[in-house]
């Protein structure tokens, strides 16, 4: 498995120091948090596009995915959230990621059903554009569908080789989801797996990795023990939880413990 880790964990951060971090501290790719208080989102321009991929590409860094905030099950009409997710893959295109993460973002008053259908309908739009560009598009176990019982329901519908899911296992957890059952589930869907560490489901500040509760090596150990050779990317949330310690000074110590959990694995 490859080592990634969010720009979300290093909110603001110019894209030649996030490349510093990530070379320094042996990490292989990046994933891009693509909003407009970053450096990188859908509002640059082709000159800037070329250059963020011309920086990753000289550092030997992947950038392994464009992580956006659409919401495809949210209510409402369908083409802002479909134009949203096509700048987002036309994005990725442009800087030669594979991937973009989007969310469920169901409402309250929405029934399951409803929110599965719309979902599915706008993600199954969405498709053909993303394999006319080779990207994937990626939903999130997240807030309203946040176990890989709730995405497949969604990914079952799309039934496209474009769409799948991207696992987070603090979400996952949260919902009372087993590893080896969200595994079972996700697996014919899955494009990576987003992991962290937090104190509780009370307190989700977030905490270097092997700090907290989530069952990190059990997830690992699940993924080595199919196989499953994809890449683990450290989102470290510090973008909403302002005291949170820094991330740049958890890199090593970050890297080491996955290392470890890889290393026990097989």
């Amino acid at each position: 498995m490859k080592l990634a880790f969010s720009t979300l964990g290093v909110p603001g951060l110019p894209v030649p120091e996030v490349l510093r971090l990530a070379t320094a501290h042996g990490y292989h790719g990046v994933e891009l948090r693509a909003h407009p208080e970053e450096a990188v989102h859908p509002g640059i321009e082709a000159e800037q596009r070329a250059d963020v991929a011309g920086e990753f590409k000289a550092a030997g860094v992947e950038i392994l995915g464009v992580a956006g905030y659409a919401r495809v099950a949210a209510p409402g009409d369908d083409e802002p959230v479909i134009e949203e997710i096509r700048a987002l893959l036309d994005l990725a295109r442009d800087l030669g990621a594979p991937y973009i993460r989007v969310f469920p973002g169901a409402a309250p008053e929405q029934s399951r059903a409803e929110a599965d259908a719309t979902a599915a309908r706008r993600l199954g739009t969405a498709a053909e554009y993303a394999a006319d560009l080779g990207v994937r598009i990626l939903l999130e176990t997240h807030d309203s569908h946040r176990t890989g019982a709730d995405a497949i329901r969604v990914l079952g519908l799309v039934g496209h080789r474009n769409v799948g899911s991207l696992w987070d296992v603090m979400h996952t957890w949260l919902g009372g989801e087993q590893p080896s059952e969200t595994y079972a589930a996700l697996s014919p869907y899955l494009g990576y797996v987003q992991v962290k560490d937090i104190a509780s489901a009370e307190n989700t500040t977030p905490l270097r990795l092997g700090a907290g509760v989530l069952p990190l090596a059990e997830c690992v150990e699940i993924l080595s023990r199919h196989g499953w050779d994809g890449w683990l990317c450290w989102e470290y949330e510090k973008r909403w939880y302002e005291g949170a310690a820094p991330l740049p000074g958890l890199l090593g110590r970050g890297r080491e413990h996955l290392a470890r959990l890889l290393n026990d694995s097989a």
